[in-house]
């Protein structure tokens, strides 16, 4: 167990709704629920409730639109040969369309679909994406990382609106002064589980909202407390795994909303 103020110590796919819905101000808010409010107003604030956002993510195109609790995630693919799957996730559910026209989803591939779809999303609009009625939020405490001092922030999803994966844990590393997310860390359970760290790099102020892009990486010892990845990191102990880069951000704000 960490001391709250140790300097050196040695994902997945949430609820849809998490991208929409407010947080529930019906009872006294925690210090981390506090924190996360103040890192989703230091990267964009109001402006993610009435936003279009596109980008390019691994040669995929992707966009989102929300006003309120509407919302509207979509994924468009198109293969060597020309050929295009548009996967359009909302209230209403999923919908498919190949070559323009409306294809049907087996039920075994909905929540797959829907999963892949959400999770890119998830991960681009972070931390606004935290503001949902159904995330337990704990201030662990506050550790150094590469020379800046962070708010380490547990976040967890209740199993009703949690989503299809609510036991993964994920561990948020805000910075103190700014309230930018710097690194996060996830315990992931499905295809058998693991565990990723990433560092924010790259950051970007478009459309009044913040984005980052990630150095991803991980370790093979599931054991691991999440809260352990940042020191392993700046030991030189996490295996380097991928970039994840997001490619041609365009934001739209409706302010008529």
């Amino acid at each position: 167990m960490k001391n709250f103020c140790r300097k050196n110590k040695v994902l997945s796919v949430m609820l849809i709704s998490a991208l929409f819905l407010s947080c529930d101000t019906s009872e006294e808010k925690t210090e981390g629920e506090k924190i996360i409010e103040k890192s989703i107003e230091a990267s964009g604030g109001e402006n993610y409730g009435n936003a279009e956002i596109k980008f390019t993510f691994r040669n995929r195109e992707y966009k989102s639109k929300r006003n309120g609790e509407k919302f509207r995630l979509e994924r468009l693919v198109k293969d060597s040969t020309g050929n295009t799957t548009h996967d359009i996730l909302s209230n209403e559910g999923l919908s498919r369309y190949k070559n323009g026209e409306v294809a049907i989803v087996p039920d075994s591939m909905v929540t797959r679909i829907s999963d892949g779809v959400n999770s890119v999303h998830y991960f681009v609009q972070l931390p606004y994406v935290l503001n949902s009625p159904a995330a337990n939020k704990e201030l662990l405490g506050e550790d150094e990382v590469e020379g800046e001092t962070y708010y380490e922030v547990k976040v967890t999803f209740r199993e009703e609106g949690g989503g299809t994966d609510h036991h993964d844990e994920f561990v948020y590393w805000i910075h103190k002064e700014n309230y930018t997310v710097g690194y996060l860390a996830y315990r992931f359970f499905t295809n058998n589980g693991g565990i990723r760290f990433r560092k924010a790099v790259n950051p970007r102020t478009i459309g009044n909202i913040r984005f980052v892009d990630y150095k991803n990486y991980k370790t093979d010892d599931l054991s691991t407390p999440l809260r352990d990845l940042d020191s392993l990191y700046e030991a030189g102990d996490l295996k380097f795994f991928s970039n994840i880069e997001t490619e041609n951000i365009n934001v739209s704000i409706n302010k008529n909303n």
